[in-house]
């Protein structure tokens, strides 16, 4: 694809002076000094330091919320911190709050598979208070409209907590090689059009014209309406980290900026709805550099801000890398307002995140690895337990994991039961869940509930994982549940970890 296909507009007079120069330097970014701090909203997270900025303002887990008119949908609570950066909050969203560090489940087409709404939403081992959807594969099928008439994608999948909703952007790298980016928006071929292999060839490619969706800023937020997420995303210019065309994201990163002001414009529901922009810049933490152009320029629109995402990464870049990008952009980004680090799920990342300053995740990764029988395990990396392997076979009775709650490591029993713990002599509310061995059988044979079992598994694990790191920075003893994670994940050191 030329530079030109790539950044450049369609231009409907054949003008060339009406053809906007994409590599200038946008107004809010000209006369920039960045030899001076460009962080905004900062405040002294150590009460026993000395500090020329305030206080930051702790507030009680349990306070009641107080929405303002300058942010009707969303009251952030800071409610502990812990080491340098780690905070425990309370977002408090139009379906309820959200307690952080938060893993959001990924539901593309508005269903997690092999679960249940009410059992992400209300089994013992997850009570997940926040999920995401992806608003380009529901505008694709079953289409946005539908899910209007229904009220909402919370009525439609019959969900009950808060939902976010990405804006289609990620796919311009996932698809990127069914998909092509102008000024105007992105358009994608439908990867769902089955191929017919006795097609004619020439036919095939007109049945492919017919089969592209452009979606542009306001289409993006369109759909998110109707939707009805709690938190709905901009759509953003995104290149794979890992890119080395630096010409490419300088537009990309401007373009972002663009874009989330049709974004806003755009936006039908701020009362109950609310936008987050994304930062862009690729690798690029340098003074200056495209991390800062973007977050100086969302700055600038800070007043119209509820929360801020970090994106562009996760895309093969190496830990230091990612690290050192997260590390810059939470240094930057105000501190009373959520920060959410985009397409993040390893468990590692999470804690080292958190640290940084990160609040919330998302991320397949837990409930597509169930999928092939992998199961996640707090133990040496990778932490993970292959239930296909022969060496879960045969006679090993032992759970996935002990101690979790998930319906494949116990089987909860009712109220009104009680098993005798004869060993122990005294009585339990639980019994022995599915063996490894027994998963390995189902999984080897095909049987779809060694698929829910698992994926239950993962999401308990994310969720208790999660709910430890609250607990740790709440108590004030974060900086000891990471060395903890570490020593227990990488009990042989590891050369190649290293942390900002």
């Amino acid at each position: 694809m030329t530079k030109k296909e790539q950044s450049s507009p369609p231009n409907k007079n054949n003008n060339p002076k009406e053809e906007i120069d994409y590599l200038a330097l946008p107004p809010e970014l000209q006369n920039i000094d960045y030899t001076q701090s460009i962080a905004w909203g900062k405040y002294n997270h150590n009460p026993t330091t000395t500090s020329n900025l305030p206080l930051l303002p702790t507030t009680p887990t349990n306070t009641p919320p107080k929405f303002t008119p300058q942010s009707p949908a969303l009251c952030h609570h800071i409610n502990a911190t812990s080491g340098l950066y780690a905070r425990a909050c309370t977002i408090h969203l139009p379906h309820g709050p959200v307690h952080t560090p938060v893993f959001m489940p990924v539901g593309t087409q508005g269903t997690i598979k092999g679960m249940t709404p009410y059992e992400i939403h209300s089994h013992p081992s997850l009570k997940n208070e926040i999920i995401l959807a992806n608003t380009y594969h529901l505008a694709l099928r079953p289409g946005t409209d539908l899910i209007a008439e229904y009220g909402g994608l919370h009525n439609f999948m019959n969900w009950k907590g808060n939902i976010l909703t990405d804006s289609g952007g990620f796919q311009m790298v996932s698809l990127c090689k069914l998909a092509q980016v102008t000024e105007e928006g992105v358009t994608f071929e439908n990867p769902f059009e089955q191929d017919d292999n006795d097609e004619k060839e020439e036919d095939y490619q007109k049945k492919k014209k017919k089969s592209r969706m452009l979606l542009r800023p306001e289409d993006s937020i369109h759909h998110q309406n109707n939707i009805g997420s709690d938190i709905i995303m901009a759509l953003d210019d995104v290149i794979s980290s890992v890119e080395v065309n630096t010409e490419r994201f300088e537009i990309a990163t401007y373009r972002t900026l663009r874009w989330y002001d049709r974004c806003i414009a755009a936006h039908q529901n701020p009362t109950t709805q609310n936008l987050f922009p994304i930062v862009q810049g690729g690798l690029d933490v340098s003074s200056g550099g495209l991390r800062d152009k973007c977050l100086v320029g969302l700055k600038h629109r800070d007043d119209v801000t509820p929360g801020y995402a970090i994106g562009g990464l996760a895309g093969g870049e190496s830990k230091d890398d990612f690290w050192k990008v997260v590390h810059h952009c939470c240094k930057i980004l105000p501190d009373l307002k959520p920060r959410y680090l985009m397409g993040v799920g390893y468990p590692l990342d999470l804690v080292i995140c958190t640290a940084l300053g990160v609040d919330m995740y998302d991320c397949v990764y837990p409930t597509r690895t169930a999928r092939f029988g992998v199961a996640l395990v707090d133990e040496a990396f990778p932490g993970t337990l292959r239930l296909k392997n022969a060496d879960c076979g045969r006679e090993d009775d032992r759970v996935i994991m002990e101690g979790c709650m998930c319906q494949a490591c116990c089987d909860l029993l009712d109220d009104d039961e009680e098993e005798e713990d004869t060993q122990n002599n005294n009585t339990r509310k639980r019994r022995k869940g599915y063996s490894r061995a027994r998963l390995h059988t189902m999984m080897k044979s095909g049987n779809p509930l060694a698929v829910q079992l698992i994926t239950n598994h993962n999401l308990a694990y994310m969720k208790k994982l999660t709910g430890d790191m609250r607990n740790a920075i709440l108590e004030g003893k974060y900086d000891e549940f990471v060395r903890g994670f570490i020593s227990r994940h990488f009990p042989g050191g590891s050369d190649d970890l290293e942390v900002p």
